[in-house]
């Protein structure tokens, strides 16, 4: 046994990490996985990707979202819902905003409701298992939703599962948000 000192180990300078990958944006990987997946477990995969990745914040209004596109043009209630983000961002009708939203997946977390100004509407879009969204989009040929949707908005919400709750996750957008 020696009594003299080691000397120090050198490390390599840690080089600045971005953002982790999400495989899933990729369609091809998405439907490759899915072929030997089962759905509960793609599911969870997907989430965990989504998490570690964050939010993307590429296009958080929600007027605008390039991957909302196959939402805004389905109608219910009456009305497609860029005609109902419309009317949220004019101030009119505030008493139906929260069930026109409802019925495509969306929450209304937080809104100005004053007459004048903006409305700077927080909506959280449902990204779980059991969202309202996925028959539209799986309509729409779009089985990845989920991961393309988390690119374009501000904020990222996972809620782990419960032994009574599952697993819920959503992406939170902006109308009329200040730039």
């Amino acid at each position: 046994m020696t009594t003299k000192k080691q000397p120090p180990v050198k490390r390599a300078p840690e080089e600045p990490v971005g953002r982790p990958e999400n495989p899933f944006i990729s369609t091809e990987f998405f439907a490759r996985m899915r072929d030997y997946t089962e759905r509960d477990a793609a599911f969870s995969k997907e989430i965990k990707a989504i998490g570690e990745r964050g939010a993307g914040k590429l296009s958080t209004d929600a007027r605008t979202a390039p991957s909302l596109e196959p939402l805004r043009g389905v109608i219910k209630k009456g009305l497609p819902l860029k005609d109902m983000f419309g009317r949220i961002v004019q101030g009119v009708e505030s008493g139906l905003w929260e069930p026109w939203l409802t019925t495509f997946g969306f929450e209304l977390r937080g809104v100005n409701y004053a007459k004048t100004g903006a409305r700077n509407a927080r909506l959280a879009l449902d990204i779980s298992l059991a969202s309202k969204a996925t028959t539209v989009f799986a309509n729409a040929g779009i089985p990845n939703w989920r991961s393309l949707v988390a690119e374009d908005c501000a904020q990222i919400q996972i809620e782990k599962p419960t032994e009574k709750t599952p697993a819920k996750a959503y992406a939170i957008f902006w109308l009329d948000a200040a730039d």
